[in-house]
């Protein structure tokens, strides 16, 4: 079936009330762009040495872009006026090269902008070789409540391969430092990497479990368009080898009391990232800085904008109230399966309710499409629950395919 054939209704989508709202800062600089990242990230120029000898950026570039920031959000707010933000996220890039002093400007610019709840989770992304011990106290200060730290291995020879700028001593330093600052972090790991094996891969999952992390991220690495790895493609493992990765990392994470909730996340019990969890389940999203993406819902529509993406021009742009690059609404017959491509990601799914709530559309509008994926056994309901199969898992993107057509 495809997308022209849903009987999708001829009116306007129509809320009854307005999904949850998080904020998202792109801060879009790294110490040096990694061969399989096809995120907005720019390889510093100018930077400086703090102390240490930590990378920073040049400190007139970082108030440039505060700045920025600050204009950009000050000509959203009247898409979100009178909505308060649950969750913020800074993310890059690696918002950790910004000093403190500019996280704490930009959070006492947010807070006098938006309400922020009082139990706002607000995350910072952060890589090893920006830890300074001082700096990330201060981070916790300035209202910093949750880490995100990219370590993606703990063995030389695969951080050798993906181009990390940080080595396994650096990655449990920095993990030191996270831990004694923060009761809520994350650390992102990579498998499937150039040159591993199944040991290895656990042995990651295994040293990353020494820290006593909230949650963990396994990404299954994938070569994406547009970056080194496409262009030279690295020799990884096959597809066999990968699946058995995937398998022994959940089974491993679920004897020792983690969650499996979405395809590549686990967490402690009611640790589950809240920011991504609104993501997932089609919430609404403010996305300011470099080539940052927005999803807003109004009573009778949704808009999608994305800001300019190059730092230089999103910054010129941003300062004259002219940071959006591209905005358009969505349409009608684009909502179920952009909710789908959020929410099946949710091993345990997502409640039915949440479909009307969050697109605007009633349920009846994907019954067909929900009868052919139950018929081919990727998804499981009953009157309250939407939920994928193992086997819609595992196949997601045919899982997905049902619902483009």
């Amino acid at each position: 079936m495809s997308v022209q054939q849903l009987s999708l209704p001829t009116r306007a989508v129509a809320f009854a009330a307005l999904p949850p709202l998080s904020l998202y800062v792109h801060i879009p600089w790294c110490v040096r762009k990694c061969p399989y990242c096809d995120f907005n990230s720019h390889e510093m120029r100018g930077g400086v040495a703090a102390q240490g000898d930590t990378p920073a950026l040049d400190p007139s570039l970082e108030a440039d872009y505060v700045a920025a920031l600050v204009r950009d959000l000050d000509e959203s707010l009247p898409n979100i006026w009178g909505r308060p933000v649950r969750t913020l996220f800074f993310g890059g890039g690696t918002p950790s090269l910004f000093s403190a002093a500019s996280i704490d400007v930009l959070l006492s610019a947010i807070r006098a902008r938006v309400t922020l709840t009082a139990d706002a989770e607000i995350t910072l992304e952060a890589n090893p070789g920006t830890f300074e011990a001082r700096k990330f106290a201060d981070f916790r200060a300035a209202g910093v409540n949750r880490l995100s730290v990219g370590v993606q291995s703990f063995l030389p020879a695969n951080l050798k391969a993906l181009g990390r700028i940080h080595d396994d001593a650096q990655a449990r330093s920095a993990l030191e430092i996270a831990r004694a600052n923060f009761d809520n972090f994350n650390i992102d790991l990579m498998y499937a990497l150039p040159g591993q094996n199944l040991a290895g891969a656990l042995a990651d999952i295994e040293t990353a479990l020494e820290f006593s992390p909230t949650h963990l991220s396994a990404y299954h690495l994938t070569i994406e368009p547009n970056t080194l790895f496409h262009r030279h493609p690295p020799v990884v493992p096959d597809d066999d080898i990968a699946a058995d990765m995937q398998e022994a990392i959940e089974a491993k994470l679920a004897r020792v009391g983690f969650v499996h909730y979405e395809t590549s996340a686990f967490a402690q019990p009611h640790r589950q990232s809240r920011h991504n969890m609104n993501y997932w389940t089609f919430g609404d999203y403010l996305g300011i800085g470099a080539g940052a993406h927005s999803k807003i819902s109004f009573p009778d529509r949704v808009l999608r904008q994305m800001r300019w993406k190059h730092p230089r021009e999103y910054m010129e742009k941003a300062v004259t109230g002219a940071a959006i690059q591209q905005e358009q609404e969505v349409g009608v017959k684009e909502l179920p399966f952009e909710f789908m491509m959020n929410a099946l990601r949710l091993t345990d799914g997502v409640e039915l309710r949440i479909f009307e709530e969050r697109s605007g559309l009633p349920l009846h509008v994907i019954a067909r499409e929900l009868k052919e994926a139950e018929a081919k056994g990727l998804i499981e309901r009953d009157h309250l629950r939407l939920r994928p199969t193992l086997k819609g898992q595992r196949f997601l993107n045919d899982l997905l395919q049902i619902f483009l057509g």
